[in-house]
C-alpha cells in the first residue's frame, strides 16, 4: 500500500513553478536517460500542450509524473498519458497505479468520456492491461526499446 501522505497536483506547463518543472525533468532525466540508457530528446515540444500531475511525497519531493492530452493533441481520436515515471527511490509500494489511476480519473474528468490512447513499454503491457487498457497489437520500437498501442476504454 503506497504511503498515503502524497499530494497530488495537476497543472498546464505554464502554472508549473520553477522547482516543479526543474523537478519533472529531473526525475524523467533520471529514469528515461539514466537508469534505462536511452539518449534521447526528452524536450519534443509537447509539455507546452500537456497538463501536468505530479505525486509528492510527504517531504515535498517528485515521486510521481505523468503528462495528460486532451482528444486529437497526441493521438488522433484519442486522449492520451504518456511519459509515466515513478522515482526509483518510491518504487515497489503500489504508486505506479495510484499514479496511473489518478491520471486515467483527471483524463476522463477534463476531456470527457474519449478512449484513452497510451505507448506504453512492452514490459510493462500486463500492468497497464491491470487497469484496463488493451493492447492493439501494433508493436514498434521507440528509441532502441520495445512499446506496444494500448487503448483505455472508458465505461
Amino acid at each position: 500500500m503506497p504511503d498515503l501522505s502524497i499530494t497530488i497536483k495537476c497543472v498546464p506547463f505554464y502554472e508549473l513553478s520553477h522547482d516543479e518543472l526543474y523537478a519533472m525533468l529531473a526525475l524523467r532525466q533520471e529514469v528515461f536517460i539514466v537508469e534505462q540508457n536511452c539518449p534521447f530528446l526528452d524536450a519534443d515540444g509537447k509539455d507546452q500542450i500537456a497538463l501536468h500531475l505530479m505525486i509528492f511525497d510527504k517531504d515535498q519531493q517528485l515521486v510521481a509524473y505523468t503528462r495528460l492530452f486532451d482528444k486529437d493533441v497526441y493521438y488522433e481520436g484519442y486522449t492520451s498519458i504518456g511519459r509515466v515515471v515513478t522515482s526509483p527511490k518510491a518504487r515497489g509500494g503500489g504508486l505506479g497505479r495510484v499514479l496511473m489511476e489518478k491520471s486515467i480519473e483527471k483524463v476522463l474528468d477534463l476531456f470527457g468520456q474519449a478512449p484513452i490512447k497510451i505507448g506504453a513499454q512492452k514490459y510493462l503491457e500486463k500492468f497497464y492491461q491491470s487497469l484496463g487498457f488493451q493492447p492493439t497489437g501494433n508493436d514498434y520500437i521507440e528509441d532502441g526499446i520495445p512499446h506496444t498501442y494500448m487503448i483505455y476504454q472508458p465505461a
